[in-house]
């Protein structure tokens, strides 16, 4: 399942610590880490992004479930001034990739207390128990949350009254008088400007999204690949020895026919 994970942590030692097990484990094969984050909540509520890493095709947090994740945790003080700078470029914040509720960021702010850390996360996981393990000893608190492909309806209902305001307008056109008519054609264009504009908004996330599921998905095959690679290289090196033992007890055979 491809989940949202945060995980607090008192100390940079302990962050640094939880940031290399869950590497790890997605080296090991016993999750997949698509990106991560690492940030510091400030003694001035301000959030300093430490270090992260986005393979995807635009290779920064810009316009990613992530970086909409740290702009919601970072809250109304936002993120420290040139904390970003050989991070991300541009604005992290994109609040309509923040693809968690109000409830799952209330509950992590209540931990992530200044000078506390978090390690952020968008991954695959079968199992809650390989991270869990992992960060159990570090003191680190999970929050983790099922990753959701629905479109957020509020935007898409926000669309259909504009188009509604649109169409009434239109209707309200036709009966106007003519020193109305123009003021109204001018409100018109307007909103319709604005729904434009919207749709142009949803079409670049779609397409962003498509870019990201297909870094994901080629993310998976490369993990699968090296999986079955280093299997195939265990059953060879298994054949080769048994090949070694196989020699040598011949020539053990054969020494004793000789004696």
């Amino acid at each position: 399942m491809k989940r949202m994970l945060v995980i607090v942590l008192n100390d940079e030692h302990k962050a640094t610590q939880g940031r290399n097990a869950l590497l790890q484990l997605d080296k090991e094969g016993s999750i997949v880490v698509y990106a991560w984050a690492l940030i510091l909540k400030n003694a001035d509520q301000t959030t300093t992004i430490k270090q992260s890493i986005n393979p995807g095709p635009l290779g920064t947090l810009v316009g990613t479930s992530l970086g909409g994740l740290i702009g919601l945790l970072a809250g109304p003080a936002g993120l420290a001034i040139g904390c970003a700078v050989g991070l991300v470029a541009g604005n992290v914040v994109d609040m309509n990739k923040a693809i968690v509720g109000a409830e799952f960021i209330d509950d992590v702010s209540k931990e992530l207390q200044p000078n506390r850390f978090a390690l952020l996360a968008e991954i695959e996981e079968d199992s809650t128990t390989p991270v869990d393990s992992c960060m159990e000893p570090l003191g680190g608190i999970v929050f983790r949350r099922a990753v959701s492909d629905v479109e957020d309806p509020t935007h898409k209902d926000h669309i259909a009254a504009m188009k509604a305001d649109l169409a009434q307008m239109k209707a309200e056109l036709i009966q106007a008088h003519a020193d109305r008519k123009a003021k109204l054609q001018e409100k018109i264009n307007q909103l319709d400007s604005k729904i434009q504009e919207q749709l142009r908004q949803a079409y670049e996330r779609r397409e962003e999204a498509e870019l990201e599921e297909k870094a994901e998905a080629e993310a998976l095959e490369d993990k699968a690949a090296a999986l079955k690679a280093k299997e195939a290289e265990t059953n060879v090196e298994t054949e080769s020895e048994s090949e070694k033992h196989e020699a040598q007890h011949k020539d053990e055979e054969q020494e004793k026919m000789r004696a």
